[in-house]
């Protein structure tokens, strides 16, 4: 059945406040039980296991893969693969947690007494506190839910977004537990743009490039060898004790050209825009972005305290995926 587009955007705002609603009512479900599972996971010295079927599986992996870059080791074992040989991965110290809506899935009812019997402290994140694994479970994380955002009310969809954010809920006490730091984020964060924002200083850009400077009295022929000699659009206006004193952009250039027929006989210090904005080279790299934004600019000159050490042109920051 084709849908109005009307209808189309009234079925998108029904499954979003379906699952809102699902998600402020796990408000109330936050009970000692949560606490205790909170503080075992804390003070475990091994890793969390978390275990799941069907849609739940796929949940549990993104509870895993959020556990791991907050702080808290865990893994991920598919629920019909433990029975084959995946127990293998849970250590004596390891605290599991089964995800399953219904806590009756055939697959769960078999893991359930393996797990038992190995004596790992189990909790159950399930949608029916009535249920084989929430009985059989040490803590459960109650996910209930009313209804399904499906049409049919089948589909996992309200579910798992109750489920999400139980694991989030649990990933976010443990960080702060944990005083997991931003530091600490882009450590286990190193290769993509989230990380680099985190660690990647100034200086790790500009280094990749020559230091372009000319001084106060040098010719327009000097400035132009040194800016074309950098790739960067740029040099910098050093004092003949090196003090930073200007800086030349091809912008510079362009309006000298402009407005002298003579340019030749003009100096660096003639053309320079004097009072040239600059960032420590120990400034993380980020901060140098938002500096070039607020500014205007595409270089930017990097100091070592009151000492010239480079520049950094915006390209370096698109290269590195941090614009």
């Amino acid at each position: 059945m084709l849908l109005t587009d009307k209808k189309i955007i009234e079925s998108a705002q029904r499954t979003f406040t379906i699952e809102a609603d699902a998600i402020r009512k796990l408000s109330k479900y936050l009970n000692r039980d949560f606490i205790l599972t909170v503080k075992k996971i804390f003070s475990s010295r091994g890793r969390v296991v978390i275990t799941g079927i069907g849609k739940s599986a796929i949940v549990s992996q993104k509870i895993v893969a959020t556990f791991n870059s907050t702080g808290t080791p865990a893994l991920y074992m598919h629920a019909a693969d433990a029975i084959h040989g995946d127990l293998g991965m849970i250590q004596k110290d390891d605290v599991i947690i089964c995800i399953s809506k219904s806590g009756e899935s055939a697959e769960i009812k078999v893991l359930i007494p393996l797990l038992k019997h190995s004596k790992n402290y189990l909790i159950g994140m399930v949608g029916n506190e009535k249920s084989f694994l929430a009985k059989n479970a040490d803590t459960i994380l109650n996910t209930t839910i009313e209804q399904e955002a499906c049409a049919n009310n089948l589909a996992p969809t309200t579910s798992t977004t109750a489920q999400m954010a139980m694991g989030d809920a649990l990933a976010v006490c443990l960080q702060e537990m944990r005083g997991f730091s931003s530091k600490d984020f882009a450590r286990v964060h190193p290769g993509g743009a989230l990380g680099k924002k985190l660690y990647l200083k100034v200086d790790d850009l500009s280094a990749q490039h020559t230091k372009p400077m000319v001084i106060e009295g040098d010719g327009i022929s000097k400035v132009i060898v040194a800016m074309t000699a950098g790739r960067l659009g740029a040099t910098a206006v050093l004092d003949k004790k090196g003090k930073l004193k200007g800086i030349i952009t091809d912008g510079d250039l362009r309006r000298m050209i402009e407005k002298n027929a003579d340019y030749n006989k003009l100096t660096a210090a003639e053309v320079m825009s004097k009072k040239p904005k600059t960032i420590q080279m120990d400034e993380l790299a980020v901060n140098a972005l938002q500096l070039m934004r607020e500014k205007n600019i595409t270089q930017i000159i990097v100091m070592n305290k009151q000492k010239y050490q480079g520049m950094m042109h915006v390209h370096d920051l698109l290269r590195e995926g941090l614009l």
